[in-house]
């Protein structure tokens, strides 16, 4: 039989199903849990080389809606206001909010428009939906006020903007730091070197780091190919990593 093992703290353990489409049911449960909590353990996957999460960026999601006037595009175009264009005019302006150099990036990930099957309409109606990373709480205000702030550039179109800050940033305290300092001395003494980075990837780290909670993410198997075909994880990782988070939960107090 195996032995028993002891933890020094009690331990709450959260299983969440809808973390990849922005956890809208989950993170109500998740900050008032967390609201009782020395530290947060999150077993997202790590990063290719290893490296456990220690900040996260912002992320905020919108819905884009443009409104034009449908027209037969070969007898009367010029009554026709075309919202596949003005949406194309919005996709370049949000586009342009990237900036690499502050570490923000705008990304225009889902778009339609028009009458499916009928070029000969000047098309009504376009929509799109927008993801923004932000590193830190005051740019990540500064976006919203800039996406929500969009106007129409055509002339007779109507430009609706929804939505905000899905994910707050996650940011590297004191405590996050102590916290990963710990754990590197962990892995140690199983036998492997543990480094930390920050990511734009969002998590439900995010909403635990950001009410104050010493938070470690990437706590998972090692792999590669996020969201892409060639995703993976490697199956030597899943012991040692199962031997370190066995050991923050015995040691942390």
């Amino acid at each position: 039989m195996r032995q028993a093992r002891e933890t020094k703290l009690p331990i709450t353990f959260l299983f969440m199903a809808d973390e990849e489409i922005g956890s809208p049911t989950s993170r109500a449960l998740i900050e008032e849990t967390a609201k009782g909590a020395k530290y947060a353990l999150v077993m997202e996957p790590a990063r290719a080389d290893g490296s456990v999460v220690t900040a996260r960026k912002a992320v905020g999601r919108f819905v884009l809606e443009v409104e034009g006037v449908a027209a037969h595009a070969g007898v009367n175009h010029e009554r026709g206001r075309n919202a596949v264009a003005e949406l194309a005019r919005q996709v370049l302006a949000l586009e342009a909010m990237t900036d690499y150099a502050r570490g923000i990036t705008v990304n225009v990930g889902v778009a339609s428009g028009g009458t499916v099957g009928f070029a000969n309409v000047v098309p009504a109606h376009a929509c799109a939906e927008i993801d923004f990373r932000a590193p830190d709480e005051a740019t990540s205000k500064e976006l919203v006020e800039r996406v929500l702030g969009l106007k129409p550039q055509g002339k007779d179109v109507r430009v609706k903007i929804e939505g905000g800050v899905n994910r707050p940033a996650y940011t590297r305290t004191d405590g996050v730091g102590s916290l990963f300092e710990h754990a590197k001395d962990l892995a140690q003494g199983i036998g492997f070197n543990l480094t930390e980075k920050a990511t734009g990837g969002g998590s439900d780290g995010n909403f635990t780091a950001a009410i104050g909670i010493p938070t470690l993410d990437g706590l998972g198997a090692v792999g590669d190919g996020a969201h892409a075909e060639h995703e993976h994880i490697l199956l030597s990782s899943l012991e040692p990593r199962t031997r370190l988070i066995l050991r923050l939960l015995e040691t942390l107090e």
